[in-house]
């Protein structure tokens, strides 16, 4: 019976069974109290403990009960008249001398081998056999250590099967030994029995009062667990299935500490749920449980470390660890802790699936919307500025930067950000994140630049950011641009965020392109294809929007002389080069806000904004004197110029040509190379 030594193995300190009882959590309560039995019901089991007995096959296993029982007996011995020099001894069947009344008093007396010597050579030997009562005296003793003792054996006899539970012998002082005290401990041995079934009746009734305690906490694990799983099923946010696990496990193990380590981006309000880093030298036990899907425990100091995998059906998304005191749990426990953490998982997992749904509706919405407001309007400037307004409200963001590639130059140029630093700022091709970008053509997502800076980065270094989001503009395979967003605290951004920027920057592409071709459109609409002057028709909108904002202004009109005879002797394509000429040093002659067009044919036009007359006059014999200087094969040009200020009468645009054009009649006439006033 292999359950007595396991039992024996709980109570084997202890004196009192009782307290083994009370250690269990039993306190005073009866059996029947314990498991819900009325007191009759526990009178009947007790019947039956007292009708149990053992067989041949549990001899082996009770050694450590018949110790036990040696010890009751011979407290409840005390009184009996042994001699003063007798000394009680128990031997088991196998031979062996279990234990004896003052084990140190024979240990001085005898030999440290005593106790095999006994056996062999006293009345035990002969009660072994026979199975009857024995006394050896002390003439007969084969030992000498033992020629000055008499030895009586009295055998110890099961209560039912007459199996042979142990032997009690005794010695005595040579010749001292009379028929009233073998019968003595004939007496004794039937008081030893006493002791022993009471143990063994105990014994019985405490296992099996054990077993149906079990029995009611493993169905009050299993109500718990259905009732958690009810709740934790009926849930669909994240963040509460989390807490449901932690707090049922924190109400029943009040010792036990309980950590969640979640290898999803996710961040959570309690302070028990952390990210899963496998780097940490605390977290071997965490990394083989989520590698290996299965519980993985060890012991050290006095306590026990369990590392539970929190799995759903798609995977393995965390590991719940729980660190409490060695003994706290039983196998009912970890089957608990194994099922809810199991159902967790799957309850997770679809809160998650719930969650992920609700981001992609989100996300799809916001990509509609983004690329609506995108489209609307096809300005550069303005696709920009908005972008940028809802990158950085979008992905909580404090940095943001677009980047345009230039195709002229072979190199990236900032068109919009919010750190005045970097505005029109150009980098090369091979720069940092850009560099990194051009080559891979994916998006870039870091965590820590101060941890880990693979490449420099003019954004990070002039806002002291740490996280970053970058992704390439591309279209048609072609990288035409890139937006970076940053931020100042590290590991910011999410990889749901890295994903979502993945697909916004390809409708980003699109509303860049879309703008970029508008105005490329636009520039062609009002730019002459030759010269790369304004078109006519700009030049007279812009002249009339500025005579509502200004108070004055001046026109230049630009003839090349003899134009038609450079066309008839060099051909039209010098003609077409000596234009083209005229009009850039006329660019190169002016201010910015300053409009220059093709008037038509060889007549250029120039309008200066807030320049009187003597101002426009000396820019415009610069002009002259340049081009006659400049140009191959040299020409010459006639320029006229009129002016417009708030004082005269409201003056029309086509006054203020006219005006122009009779000046520029009057240079031609007066010999021409020359520039005149109108």
């Amino acid at each position: 019976m292999e359950y007595i030594e396991k039992s024996l193995g709980k109570i084997r300190d202890s004196e009192e069974a009782a307290k083994t009882v009370e250690a269990e959590d039993f306190g005073k309560r009866s059996l029947g109290e314990a498991d819900g039995y009325s007191k009759r019901s526990a009178e009947e089991w007790a019947a039956w403990a007292r009708e149990q007995d053992l067989s041949e096959a549990d001899l082996p296993y009770i050694h450590g009960l018949l110790k036990i029982s040696f010890a009751d007996w011979l407290d409840e011995a005390d009184g009996l008249p042994w001699l003063p020099e007798a000394k009680p001894f128990l031997v088991h069947p196998d031979g062996s001398t279990l234990c004896a009344s003052d084990e140190a008093d024979m240990e001085a007396a005898l030999p440290r081998d005593w106790h095999a010597a006994a056996v062999g050579a006293t009345a035990v030997g002969e009660a072994l056999e026979t199975r009857r009562p024995a006394t050896v005296c002390a003439a007969r003793q084969e030992w000498p250590p033992l020629r000055s003792r008499d030895s009586v054996a009295v055998p110890v006899l099961s209560r039912s099967g007459g199996i042979m539970l142990a032997v009690l012998g005794c010695l005595f002082p040579s010749g001292s030994v009379r028929e009233s005290e073998t019968k003595l401990l004939q007496a004794a041995a039937l008081h030893f029995r006493t002791c022993f079934y009471r143990r063994f009746e105990h014994l019985l009734l405490n296992d099996d009062l054990l077993s149906r305690q079990a029995t009611v906490r493993e169905e009050r694990r299993r109500d718990i667990l259905f009732d958690v799983m009810n709740r934790l099923h009926d849930h669909i946010d994240v963040e509460r299935i989390l807490s449901e696990v932690l707090t049922c496990l924190e109400n029943l193990y009040p010792a036990c500490r309980a950590d969640l380590f979640l290898s999803q981006d996710y961040s959570s309000s309690n302070d028990k749920v952390k990210p899963l880093a496998f780097h940490q030298t605390d977290m071997q036990l965490c990394r083989q449980a989520f590698l290996l899907g299965r519980m993985q425990e060890e012991k050290a100091g006095g306590y026990r470390r369990l590392a539970v995998p929190l799995a759903g059906k798609q995977g393995v998304y965390g590991v719940l660890r729980l660190d409490l005191p060695e003994g706290a749990c039983d196998e009912t426990d970890l089957r608990f802790v194994t099922m809810l953490t199991s159902g967790a998982g799957t309850a997770f997992e679809k809160a998650m699936l719930h969650e992920q749904a609700n981001a992609l509706v989100s996300e799809l919405r916001l990509i509609n919307e983004l690329t609506q407001q995108l489209n609307r309007s096809l300005r550069l400037s303005d696709t920009m500025e908005f972008a940028k307004a809802e990158l950085l409200g979008l992905f909580r963001a404090e940095f943001c930067c677009f980047l345009l590639k230039d195709a002229n130059h072979e190199r990236f140029v900032v068109v919009s950000s919010n750190v005045p630093e970097l505005l029109n700022r150009t980098f090369a091709i091979g720069y940092g994140f850009i560099g990194v970008m051009w080559n891979t053509r994916e998006p870039v997502i870091l965590s820590d630049y101060n941890a880990a800076t693979p490449v420099e980065s003019a954004l990070m270094e002039a806002t002291g950011s740490r996280s970053l989001l970058a992704s390439p503009l591309l279209l048609n395979g072609e990288m035409i641009g890139a937006v970076l967003v940053a931020h100042r605290e590290p590991n910011h951004f999410s990889y749901d965020n890295y994903k979502l920027l993945k697909v916004l920057s390809t409708h980003l592409s699109l509303a860049v392109s879309n703008a970029t071709l508008h105005a490329e459109m636009r520039r062609m609409a009002v730019t002459d294809h030759l010269t790369g002057l304004h078109a006519r028709h700009y030049l007279n909108e812009r002249i009339r929007k500025k005579q509502r904002k200004d108070d004055a202004g001046s026109l230049i009109l630009v003839d090349i002389d003899h134009f038609k005879a450079i066309n008839d002797t060099y051909g039209h394509q010098v003609g077409d080069a000596i234009l083209t000429q005229v009009s850039g040093i006329i660019r190169s002659s002016i201010r910015e806000t300053d409009i220059a067009a093709r008037w038509g044919g060889e007549e250029l036009a120039i309008y200066l904004p807030q320049i009187r007359f003597e101002h426009a006059r000396k820019i415009a014999e610069r002009i002259r004197s340049r081009v006659e200087a400049e140009t191959n094969p040299p020409v010459t040009i006639s320029c006229g110029v009129s002016e417009w200020t708030s004082a005269d009468e409201r003056i029309s645009v086509e006054t203020l040509f006219y005006r122009a054009d009779m000046a520029l009649y009057q240079a031609k006439n007066g010999g021409r190379n020359r520039v005149d006033a109108g």
